[in-house]
């Protein structure tokens, strides 16, 4: 009998986070006869494949299937993973994230309930390690600096949004809109969100669909994810002009910099600017470390998110300007 929900997760090389999510998946209160997991491996070179072989070893009684996943980019795996599902809802998730065990049903209530055509939640960032940059990483992670006015990190009532993270639909929605993009090689969830509300659907935020999600463990992994987000909103841009949000800005205002240090050169009132705009900068990202290493008593986050926010928006903006260069 086919299942009636079908969890998608794009995998590579993910040995120390896969185990975590498929325990939540196995912990879930739907009922577990009418699921089945499908991982989209990028051919993993570590020990991902063990581990999942393993979890199934010990754990009959729920199916997982693993397909191949060779151009390694997320959105070739999730079509991947949905070419081999055969549930009647689609669950998309990731091998850094653990959702709570109310997870499915929540999803599937609201899609029931005709709220939205893709239905998420909110996140809450978790640490990769118990290293400081990992922690200033979760808490940055999480902070209006670091990512705006993003309601699934920052939560709130239930509303229509323009994304949620990963999101759950029904199959029949792939037929109206389309599949994942495998142009994009990330920023695919919020291309995939563009079409449903082009397409008249909505997609749903509900706080009360939780899940944690892993963040990077030290700031050269936020460098490279960042890059990658930046560049890749880039080329999404050009097809979307119109899905530019505030909460990018921040990302764009850092690259002022060095034009103003240019500009400086010949302009006396450049270099004027460039220093208040560097002043106000650092301390709006100082407050925010200090203030977070108060409330959580925790001395490195004063200097742990500055330095994870400050990464986070030059990564990005440079990636989103050397996109437009980059043909």
């Amino acid at each position: 009998m086919a299942s009636l929900v079908s969890i998608i997760v794009p995998c590579y090389n993910e040995q120390d986070t896969v185990q975590l999510l498929l325990e939540s998946v196995y912990a879930q209160a739907f009922p577990r006869q009418q699921l089945e997991v499908v991982i989209a491996d990028g051919l993993s070179t570590d020990q991902t494949r063990q581990v999942i072989e393993e979890f199934c070893r010990d754990h009959p009684d729920l199916r997982v299937k693993v397909v191949d996943n060779p151009q390694r980019i997320i959105p070739a795996g999730l079509n991947q993973a949905i070419a081999a599902a055969s549930g009647k809802y689609i669950v998309r998730l990731d091998a850094h994230s653990i959702p709570s065990p109310n997870y499915v049903t929540r999803c599937i209530s609201n899609l029931e309930a005709g709220l939205g055509d893709n239905v998420g939640g909110r996140w809450e960032i978790r640490a990769g390690s118990d290293g400081w940059q990992a922690r200033g990483i979760a808490a940055a992670a999480a902070h209006p600096l670091g990512v705006g006015d993003a309601r699934y990190r920052l939560g709130g009532n239930a509303q229509e949004v323009d994304t949620v993270p990963f999101g759950a639909f029904r199959r029949g929605l792939l037929d109206q809109i389309g599949w994942f993009d495998e142009t994009l090689q990330t920023n695919e969830d919020y291309e995939f969100n563009v079409r449903v509300r082009q397409s008249g659907g909505r997609v749903w935020f509900d706080p009360e669909i939780r899940s944690a999600y892993i963040a990077r463990k030290d700031l050269g992994e936020l460098a490279r994810q960042y890059w990658r987000y930046g560049f890749w909103k880039a080329r999404m841009l050009r097809r979307y002009p119109a899905t530019f949000r505030l909460r990018q800005m921040a990302g764009i205002f850092v690259l002022s910099f060095p034009v103003l240090a240019i500009l400086s050169i010949w302009l006396s009132w450049a270099g004027w600017l460039l220093i208040l705009e560097i002043g106000i900068y650092l301390l709006a990202i100082l407050a925010a470390g200090v203030q977070v290493a108060f409330r959580k008593r925790d001395l490195a986050m004063a200097f742990a998110i500055p330095l994870a926010i400050a990464t986070m928006h030059f990564s990005w903006g440079i990636a989103f300007v050397w996109s437009f260069i980059k043909k």
